[in-house]
């Protein structure tokens, strides 16, 4: 898993594990996250507070030279509310189950298309990540698995819109110039 997601963003926190030490027997992990580390990665998620973050994960073997985490993500957040933008609590716990292989490893089995591009089955199982070097950031997992299970559209369940934006007029088509076609609307076509 790179250390940096696709708009160049670097991770809030970095928890590597060198992948030998998981190469014949099973290894445990703990990860929590500090109080600076939770602001960091608020900040990097875009919620107002992360209260508490931490991964039960135990890594293991898998194939020859890569490894498989697996275990349960935790994380208290705060995030605005869409409608009232008051602050909402969440709490987030998801399984995560993933494995790494070397970049440069023969183990790959990916499938192209004619044009060269990745062929994925969302129906099956979710391809090995790639990892450079001889460790894995698990906190890039951890934050991975956090951010997407967060709710994009938080709302509380009292919260409703006010009367006047509720309506499903849009208040911009009142201001704007009548369409050169409102003319034809009721224009029939002449009877042949």
């Amino acid at each position: 898993m790179a250390e940096e997601n696709a708009d160049d963003r670097k991770l809030p926190f970095s928890r590597p594990f060198a992948v030998a030490r998981a190469s014949s027997v099973a290894f445990d992990m703990r990860v929590e996250a500090d109080e600076a580390e939770r602001a960091a990665i608020a900040a990097f998620l875009d919620v107002r507070s992360v209260e508490s973050l931490s991964a039960d994960l135990r890594i293991s073997p898998w194939r020859r030279d890569g490894v498989r985490v697996k275990g349960t993500v935790r994380a208290d957040i705060t995030q605005n509310c869409v409608v009232t933008l008051e602050p909402l609590e969440a709490t987030i716990e998801e399984e995560v189950d993933a494995t790494f292989l070397p970049e440069n490893s023969r183990q790959f089995h990916r499938k192209f298309n004619e044009e060269g591009e990745l062929i994925v089955d969302p129906n099956g199982p979710d391809e090995p990540e790639p990892f450079a070097g001889s460790e894995v950031d698990i906190a890039a997992l951890v934050i991975e698995t956090i951010g997407l299970a967060i709710d994009p559209y938080p709302r509380k369940p009292d919260a409703a819109l006010p009367d006047d934006l509720a309506e499903d007029d849009d208040p911009e088509e009142e201001d704007a110039a009548p369409s050169p076609f409102a003319a034809l609307k009721n224009w029939k076509k002449p009877s042949e």
